[in-house]
């Protein structure tokens, strides 16, 4: 959703931009509008991706669902070393057309110019650095690491390997999905 903003150009998009390029995080207030507003629109179920980051997001993502007399039946918690958090981003490109993600050594190969979709130009996103990476790591540790102990105390919570094959982990996806 953040990324659709900034794609727009929207007031939200550009200040998200500017944030995300140095490493930090997306105020809690934004996000939290942007969510409501994506509920408004798409009342038929939702999985989302990097929601929520805070205990104030979590806390105010429970409002919005109860508010609907809706549940939330699952939280998928991805564990991975820091290490394969560097790898995995520092060997990220992204398609400036089509949007599609490609991993280095997964996808393609080598370090490719085109996009093997649609042959459109591949680049690394602004805040794929090394150091907004590192001040992600910083805030992921302060203010996001708090939910696992959150949600697991709530029953939702489901842990991960996040480092096994892309098959493997989906297939787990699949099937918590599934018994939730």
């Amino acid at each position: 959703m953040l990324r659709e903003e900034m794609r727009m150009g929207t007031p939200l998009g550009v200040e998200a931009d500017r944030l995300t390029r140095n490493g930090l995080m997306v105020p809690d207030s934004m996000v939290i509008e942007l969510v409501r507003k994506w509920l408004d629109a798409h009342p038929d179920g939702f999985v989302f991706d990097g929601f929520p980051r805070t205990i104030f997001q979590a806390d105010a993502l429970a409002e919005m669902l109860a508010g609907r007399k809706a549940a939330l039946d699952a939280v998928l918690f991805f564990d991975v070393t820091t290490e394969t958090i560097f790898e995995r981003v520092m060997n990220r490109v992204t398609c400036s057309q089509c949007a599609k993600s490609f991993a280095i050594g997964l996808h393609l190969e080598a370090q490719k110019s085109q996009c093997p979709e649609c042959g459109g130009a591949l680049i690394r996103r602004g805040d794929d650095t090394p150091a907004a990476l590192e001040q992600r790591i910083v805030e992921y540790r302060e203010k996001t690491e708090p939910l696992v102990a959150y949600y697991r105390s709530r029953g939702l919570l489901w842990t991960l390997k996040g480092a096994e094959r892309p098959e493997g982990v989906f297939a787990e996806v699949v099937s918590i999905l599934e018994a939730a």
